[in-house]
């Protein structure tokens, strides 16, 4: 037996099924018309907002990145809850668009933005964080071109990175964001050229857990913006701190002390140093704000044994929950939560492996998991589906098409 991940906090039962903002699991599936589908709790993304707005300070502000879940009423739901947006596309610059952010709200940062990208974001009004000097000054060409003067940042590639994260996105040799010591120069060119200057956005690194390391890069975080804009003789109106706050996903993960991360932020706020007195802040969060309020329902069509081990076949599978089945990222193989949705209330009675539709031995949604006994017809839930599922998953791998998606 392999351990599962932990089940999320807000989740409920209803005649023995799991249920989501009053409703089983059953009737969630009839809402969204069949399995496989993906559910989002609308009052569990509340609950987190509320939960992250309360533990940062004042002076610094909230925003989204779309990445991480880009399903319209979702977006439509953190436009009344966040400050700002984040973006990494001209795709998502539309979704955004669409679900009514106003382009004063949106910051589009992301290596590899191709000339229609940038003159889109450019007419809109967004800020775009430029990623190396090529992406300046094709962005002040284009803007030239078009008569508009343009909302420029920096994405700056710092030299630590967040110690524990999942996934690095900075120190050392980076496709994202310009080397800190080259950013004074193209700082003080920006501003030279009579751009909206709209200041540095700077990421370590996402997917921790660790309070305690997440403090610290947030110290090095502003330190690095201080002495940067020192460097480069400017103001910096706006800095973006980044996030990398995780959620638990395996066995054994703690949940991330949310209130230390903000007392800490809290006391470095007061403590700031003189060129960034005026400086706004935000941080950005993906998954830690929609990860686990999101489930992915997908039903058993076959039970099967074969060499002594019991096979639940669903009809879903990694074309839509990839990162759950240890294939997007991750070295080493481990459980995410996984329950049988429609005997939520029944005791685990045996070992068995939950697998996809996929022609593929890497479909596995859980392998050699303690689970009450399941049949065709029972629902399986995989937790943590908010955040990277549908949006990051090869929907279209043989042919079996997207999940239905809901938000209750």
């Amino acid at each position: 037996m392999k351990p599962l991940g932990p089940i999320p906090s807000g989740y409920a039962m209803i005649a023995g099924q799991l249920a989501v903002s009053g409703k089983t699991a059953e009737e969630l599936v009839a809402l969204a018309g069949s399995t496989p589908a993906f559910v989002y709790s609308g009052q569990l993304i509340r609950r987190r907002v509320g939960e992250v707005l309360a533990a940062l300070p004042p002076r610094v502000a909230l925003h989204y990145a779309v990445k991480a879940n880009p399903f319209g009423p979702v977006l439509e739901l953190m436009s009344g809850l966040v400050d700002g947006f984040d973006i990494a596309s001209a795709g998502e610059l539309a979704l955004a668009l669409a679900a009514g952010v106003a382009p004063d709200r949106i910051s589009f940062a992301g290596p590899g933005k191709r000339d229609a990208e940038l003159e889109a974001a450019i007419v809109a009004g967004v800020t775009l964080n430029l990623e190396s000097e090529g992406e300046a000054s094709r962005a002040l060409g284009i803007a030239e071109r078009l008569g508009i003067t343009p909302k420029l940042a920096i994405r700056v590639n710092p030299d630590f990175d967040l110690k524990g994260s999942g996934m690095k996105m900075g120190g050392g040799a980076k496709p994202f964001g310009i080397d800190a010591a080259r950013v004074p120069e193209l700082a003080r060119r920006l501003v030279a050229s009579g751009v909206d200057w709209r200041g540095f956005h700077i990421f370590a690194g996402s997917q921790a857990l660790d309070a305690a390391a997440i403090a610290q890069t947030q110290a090095q975080t502003i330190d690095l913006a201080a002495r940067l804009a020192d460097q480069a003789g400017v103001a910096l109106p706006h800095c973006n701190l980044g996030g990398g706050f995780g959620i638990p996903y395996f066995p054994g993960d703690e949940p991330l002390d949310l209130q230390q991360v903000g007392s800490a932020l809290g006391e470095r706020m007061e403590n700031l140093p003189d060129v960034l007195r005026e400086t706004q802040f935000c941080i950005e969060l993906g998954r830690y704000l929609v990860g686990e309020a999101g489930i992915y329902l997908t039903r058993i069509v076959d039970r099967k044994e074969s060499h002594g081990e019991v096979f639940l076949v669903a009809d879903g599978g990694l074309h839509h929950q990839l990162a759950a089945s240890g294939n997007f990222g991750t070295v080493v193989r481990r459980n995410y939560p996984v329950a049988i949705a429609s005997q939520f209330d029944e005791p685990a009675a045996e070992t068995a492996s939950v697998v996809g539709c996929l022609c593929t031995p890497l479909d596995r949604l859980a392998e050699k998991g303690h689970f009450p006994h399941a049949d065709v017809g029972d629902l399986v839930a995989v937790f943590c589906a908010g955040a990277y599922g549908a949006s990051a998953s090869p929907a279209a791998f043989l042919g079996h098409g997207a999940a239905r998606e809901i938000m209750v």
